[in-house]
């Protein structure tokens, strides 16, 4: 079973910029895709940013232009570089990968607290 673990979250000021990490304890070019998912208070999970094996990337509206999802397969670790922030972008940030097995499956860390605050 690949577990992911993030880290990179903290405290930061509006405008300030952050690196999350996500790595797997597996090899992630098995996933079909990877992803950033954050829960706001209150707040449904919202999907971040993906990216496919493929490297094809996609990005919800409000995070376009700030924020750039990669991955290394190599180091079986994807990141969300995220500058520009503003305080609606607090939340607590999960890793997600979506992978074939025995039918398509939903794999997530446990997540990394990010809070935008002056």
């Amino acid at each position: 079973q690949v577990q992911f673990v993030e880290s990179g979250g903290g405290l930061v000021q509006p405008g300030g910029s952050l690196r999350l990490s996500c790595a797997a304890t597996g090899s992630i070019s098995t996933f079909a895709a990877m992803g950033w998912f954050r829960q706001a208070p209150g707040k449904p999970r919202e999907l971040v940013a993906t990216i496919s094996n493929g490297g094809i990337t996609y990005y919800v509206v409000s995070v376009k232009g700030r924020f750039t999802i990669s991955r290394d397969n190599a180091k079986n670790t994807v990141y969300l570089q995220m500058n520009s922030l503003k305080p609606e972008d607090t939340a607590v940030y999960y890793c997600n990968g979506l992978r074939r097995d025995s039918r398509w499956s939903d794999y997530w860390g446990q997540g990394t607290q990010v809070t935008v605050s002056s």
